[in-house]
């Protein structure tokens, strides 16, 4: 499905409800085709009204299972999106956001659960605990692949968030040499040691 305007998902969500149904249906689907479309209007309804689908979260939890690379990170992004709505139904997500963050063979993915984990870690001190060791093993994985910018990017906003004082200083030390010799990766890392360090 070609991506729609933010006015006309809504438009149709309101419009035809069932819409949705139908999409999380195929999202169960044995078609490949079918769940990756399926995923991708999915996300971008998450991106504008992700309140619709916050009763559904165990389904694109479940969608993590599939082989395809491209539903796992419409999903991701849509978990990402729902985080706020209820994170204890999101928790269920983290094993498959772990080994999608180690799926080598697609760059998209690992950002997709790079950015899932660092939003679901950022809500408690507890989670951010859970979280960081698989985020700083990303981290040091994938240092100066495309995807690392964003990966910075998602770090900012994860250190703004309800982290333990022991993961503030562990991050700390993981970015205190990129700060200050990373070159086009230093303004993101010293955004994240301010972050820190307020």
């Amino acid at each position: 499905m070609a991506d729609l305007a933010s006015n006309d998902i809504v438009g149709l969500v309101v419009s035809d409800p069932s819409l949705v149904e139908d999409a999380f249906e195929d999202l169960g689907a044995s078609s490949r085709l079918k769940r990756k479309n399926a995923a991708h209007f999915l996300n971008q309804i998450a991106q504008v009204e992700p309140g619709v689908l916050a009763p559904r979260i165990s389904d694109f939890v479940a969608a993590l299972d599939n082989r395809e690379a491209q539903t796992r990170w419409e999903c991701l992004d849509a978990l990402s999106a729902l985080v706020p709505f209820d994170s204890r139904a999101c928790d269920k997500a983290v094993n498959g956001a772990e080994v999608a963050l180690f799926d080598e063979d697609s760059g998209p993915l690992h950002l997709s659960a790079f950015r899932f984990l660092s939003v679901f870690g950022a809500t408690t001190p507890m989670r951010s605990q859970r979280v960081w060791p698989l985020l700083d093993e990303a981290i040091q994985c994938y240092h100066g692949d495309l995807e690392y910018s964003d990966m910075l990017s998602c770090m900012v906003n994860f250190t703004t968030g309800k982290i333990s004082s022991a993961i503030k200083q562990e991050i700390y030390d993981r970015f205190e040499f990129d700060a200050k010799h990373a070159g086009v990766f230093s303004k993101k890392s010293q955004a994240i040691l301010d972050n820190v360090t307020a």
